[in-house]
């Protein structure tokens, strides 16, 4: 088929997808006898719908439901949340089919795989919505799970957008406009949420998922509790091997990964050897609670050299990429070996909930892990790289880390964060605790080593969130501490702060003047412990690494 045809067959069905989608209906989760609304109702809709970003799109959510009952009682929640979820669902589920639809000629990618990531991205965030209307009409841990959810979607919507954002072609603008609109309706979730979900309960300290022998909870069985106690105790008959010697079931990770069941509850301990496996392993988003086991982050090395300077987007380039629940690795090196001048090269992504890594490696150069989304746990790893290393827009928990800046390009400086929270109604940020930031090898045998700035991070988004809590910083950090991204931008809004550091470095009366940074008190620094930024007294204890859910 001739190129005009394509484009004028793609041009013609996404128009009459934008025109034909239908119309948001009202959502069929409250239903009551009660006739019209009363006008307080109708005040309480114009109200509400007023402190939302989106007011247009919160009242084409609401203005229905002001036939039924919203005084119904729903523990734990406002009844506008309800139907806000459903409007979010059923534009996203729009959103979805045209992301389907969508591709070359109307959409031409300057970088491969920008229309993968949204439908990939899309996909998970229609899961996040569903699975939030449960525990929305339950009043269960809304701060938690729903919060997490709904911030995990809104940084979905960032990515596509970025990724589009260098695109070209005719249907660019109608894709980016779409994109944008669905999206209003999880803002406006997310802000609802914010203004009607209670207060987290007082003095809750750890908490397992049941109860159990050794501390573990009863649903992980006896055999994965001593797989995962024992350095080397575990029966080779009951894992997955890899081994680069062909000894193993495979001789590499992605075919152990393809092997192990989907949707499992149990976990999949995949055990390997050591060895430099070259690939790029995906974990999607079926194949949960996956564990790597390595023989230790020195010799088990897994590495790629994808990047956007040879045309992936940032997001595609991972070496390790895991969009799977409950994913676990100990004893494992994740590297990006495609050196500094190919720009952003990402080692380690991770967009998926509950997702921790133990004695493990992280090495790159630009953007070497990308914690995107959802709740993640990081202790006793080596995290190296040069321009914002440590990024994206998870809740997530660096305990007991080395942290290494390297050798950066001529001209540049290193900085170690750069956290993405754009809405402050979001759940996440990084927390740095008990770690060591100090200046790789291959930094202090540079040239002129001491005259490259080293900062603690920089605010990719408006309303960025890092601490360093308890963390000792070496003369390599430059004395202001923080350095801006775009001007002044995000400088009043977003949340920097420092706690108990020691070291050369951690002195704090050179730091930057901005609003948005603060050193802190005790009673701050708490609320960025395991316990309270990423909830980890529910699901911590059932990966036996050790934390501190204390600063």
């Amino acid at each position: 088929m001739a190129a005009s045809s394509l484009f004028c067959n793609a041009s013609v069905l996404l128009q009459l997808l934008l025109l034909t989608l239908p119309l948001f209906r009202p959502p069929p989760l409250i239903t009551s006898a009660a006739a019209a609304s009363t006008p307080d109702q109708k005040a309480a809709v114009d109200n509400l719908c007023s402190s939302t970003p989106y007011p247009d799109a919160c009242l084409q959510s609401l203005k229905l439901s002001l036939g039924i009952n919203i005084n119904v009682n729903i523990t734990g929640s406002s009844p506008y949340l309800l139907p806000s979820l459903q409007s979010a669902i059923t534009e996203g589920a729009k959103l979805l089919a045209l992301l389907a639809t969508a591709g070359a000629p109307g959409v031409v990618e300057t970088q491969r795989s920008t229309l993968q990531d949204c439908l990939e991205l899309q996909h998970i965030t229609l899961s996040c919505l569903r699975r939030s209307v449960p525990l929305v009409q339950s009043g269960r841990r809304l701060r938690s799970d729903v919060r997490t959810y709904l911030s995990a979607a809104l940084t979905n919507r960032a990515t596509c957008l970025e990724g589009l954002s260098v695109a070209s072609g005719p249907l660019k603008g109608a894709l980016v406009g779409a994109v944008a609109g669905a999206y209003e309706f999880v803002a406006n979730c997310l802000s609802i949420l914010s203004k009607n979900a209670p207060p987290p309960p007082a003095g809750r300290g750890r908490r397992l998922l049941g109860s159990a022998s050794g501390g573990f909870p009863s649903w992980l069985s006896r055999r994965d509790r001593r797989l995962l106690q024992s350095d080397n105790g575990y029966d080779p008959s009951s894992v997955l091997t890899v081994a680069a010697d062909g000894t193993g079931n495979f001789t590499n990770v992605g075919d152990a990964v393809a092997f192990a069941p989907s949707n499992s509850g149990d976990r999949t301990i995949i055990v390997v050897r050591a060895g430099v496996y070259v690939e790029n392993v995906v974990i999607p988003s079926d194949k949960t609670n996956v564990v790597f086991l390595g023989d230790g982050r020195d010799v088990t090395i897994i590495r790629g050299s994808r990047s956007v300077g040879d045309g992936w987007t940032t997001f595609r380039s991972a070496t390790l990429a895991v969009s799977a629940e409950g994913f676990l690795a100990r004893d494992i090196t994740f590297e990006n070996a495609a050196g500094a001048a190919k720009g952003q090269a990402v080692a380690l992504r991770v967009n998926a909930d509950l997702v921790a890594f133990y004695r493990c490696a992280m090495s790159g150069y630009q953007d070497t892990l990308y914690a995107h989304t959802f709740r993640q746990f990081y202790r006793e790893c080596d995290v190296s790289g040069t321009v914002d290393f440590i990024f994206g827009n998870a809740a997530v928990s660096f305990q007991g880390c080395n942290i290494f800046p390297r050798r950066p390009l001529s001209g540049q400086y290193n900085a170690i964060t750069a956290q993405g929270r754009d809405d402050p109604n979001m759940n996440t940020g990084t927390s740095i605790q008990n770690c060591t930031v100090v200046a790789s090898a291959e930094l202090l045998a540079a040239a002129g080593a001491a005259s490259i700035k080293t900062y603690l991070g920089r605010p990719w988004k408006p309303y960025s969130r890092t601490v360093f809590m308890k963390t000792y910083m070496g003369e390599l950090v430059d004395a202001a501490g923080w350095t801006e991204w775009d001007g002044t931008t995000g400088l009043d809004t977003l949340y920097y702060g420092e706690y108990a550091n020691v070291g050369p470095g951690s002195a704090t009366d050179g730091r930057v003047t901005w609003p948005g940074y603060r050193v802190m008190s005790y009673d701050e620094a708490v609320d960025f412990t395991v316990d309270q930024l990423i909830d980890g007294y529910g699901w911590l204890e059932s990966t036996s690494f050790p934390y501190d859910d204390d600063v």
